[in-house]
Order: structure tokens, then C-alpha cells, then sequence
């Protein structure tokens, strides 16, 4: 039964960032380009904001700053220093 466990490729789906793969592997891109990668485990974009498409380059982390609501609320945004309402 460990001989089968071997063959398996691990893929993790994590919540918030790429998917990870158990490597080496190719990886064959929307284009049909194949994309050979020799790590250990290998991060898929699933963002769509990596600049090394298809691989991950963490650009998911990156924060974005909280939009405006239709009210006019901006209790969310960012007040310059030394300013206040």
C-alpha cells in the first residue's frame, strides 16, 4: 500500500493563496505553453496577479486599501499624519 502512496501527487488548495503541488512538474498554461518546474513543492497562481505566471510570487499578499462605500463613509480610509476630522 506505500508503494501506491508514493505515485500519488499531493495537491493543496489553501484558502487565501496559490495551489500547491508536490513537485517536479509540468504545468501546461491556458496558451498551451508547458512549464517545467524542478522544486520540491510548486505554488500555482490562482490570483492572476503573479508576475512569473503560472508559478506564484506571493503578489496575492500584497493589501489593497479598503474602498469607499455608497454612503460616503470613509471611516475605513487612511488619514494623513497630523490631520484629523
Amino acid at each position: 500500500m506505500n508503494a501506491e502512496r508514493d505515485d500519488v501527487t499531493r495537491v493543496v488548495v489553501t484558502s487565501d493563496g496559490p495551489i500547491l503541488v508536490d513537485g517536479p512538474v509540468e504545468v501546461v498554461t491556458a496558451e498551451g505553453t508547458t512549464v517545467h518546474s524542478d522544486r520540491t513543492v510548486v505554488a500555482i497562481c490562482t490570483c492572476k496577479r503573479s508576475r512569473i505566471q503560472p508559478f506564484c510570487d506571493t503578489s496575492h499578499r500584497k493589501k489593497v486599501r479598503p474602498e469607499r462605500s455608497d454612503d460616503g463613509d470613509t471611516s475605513d480610509d487612511i488619514e494623513p499624519r497630523g490631520e484629523s476630522t
